[in-house]
């Protein structure tokens, strides 16, 4: 199957991506239900059928991995995400199947790798994929990696550089999963948005107001509530 790798987006994409991350798969599924045309209903339920089928890896590309591939043209641009993270659901893909499917996808098929990931990968098994889409400058695809996999398993570090990514390359911080907890008290996270801000304003360009949002969460005790995230706990 060929594949063409999409040109990454520019910084003003202002699409908040992480839909299909942070909805439960039953309601993402009730929801394609209700808003796809009936030939792409039909199709999606034969496609998670045959995932559910013959799940995992058989051969050199798998029939579920097909199915991905084709969601584009089955579903629209609208619905293409929700798709594919419940054929992917389906499929039971494992962190090696998922691995797969990112290194040799799309960028829009490794968007639907990222939002699957806290639906099917409970520890940080993962976190190689979401580290290598933070190095890229697609602003979609970084949104999706700072969603709640991210959140709940990326070190402070590489978390807080996630941050500035964002800030740097315009994805909205809206788009960043838990940030009130892991930005609460984070004095380091504050020097460096300081930092930024400063090198900003030295350049004679403007600070992004996203940058004092963070900044003021920075200032503020985390939330009580309860989470796995490992905040505060450098590598």
């Amino acid at each position: 199957m060929t594949r063409h790798h999409a040109t990454p987006a520019t910084p003003a994409a202002r699409t908040k991506d992480t839909t299909s991350a942070c909805t439960p798969l039953e309601t993402l599924h009730a929801r394609l239900s209700t808003h796809l045309s009936g030939p792409a209903r039909a199709w999606l339920e034969r496609a998670l059928t045959e995932a559910a089928a013959h799940p995992g890896t058989h051969g050199p590309i798998s029939v579920w991995e097909l199915r991905l591939a084709e969601a584009g043209r089955r579903c629209g641009d609208e619905h293409v995400d929700a798709a594919r993270v419940l054929i992917l659901h389906a499929a039971r893909a494992d962190p090696a199947a998922l691995t797969r499917v990112y290194r040799q996808g799309t960028a829009a098929e490794r968007r639907a790798v990222l939002h699957a990931l806290p639906h099917l990968v409970p520890g940080p098994d993962a976190l190689p994929l979401i580290e290598d889409a933070l190095r890229t400058n697609d602003t979609r695809l970084l949104a999706a990696a700072v969603g709640p996999y991210a959140a709940r398993h990326l070190d402070p570090h590489n978390w807080r550089q996630a941050v500035l990514k964002c800030l740097f390359t315009g994805v909205p911080i809206d788009e960043v999963a838990d940030l009130e907890r892991r930005a609460g008290a984070d004095a380091e996270l504050a020097r460096m948005l300081g930092d930024y801000a400063a090198e900003r304003t030295a350049a004679g360009r403007p600070v992004p107001e996203d940058l004092h949002r963070v900044l003021a969460l920075t200032e503020s005790a985390p939330p009580a509530h309860g989470s796995d995230t490992p905040h505060g706990k450098e590598s």
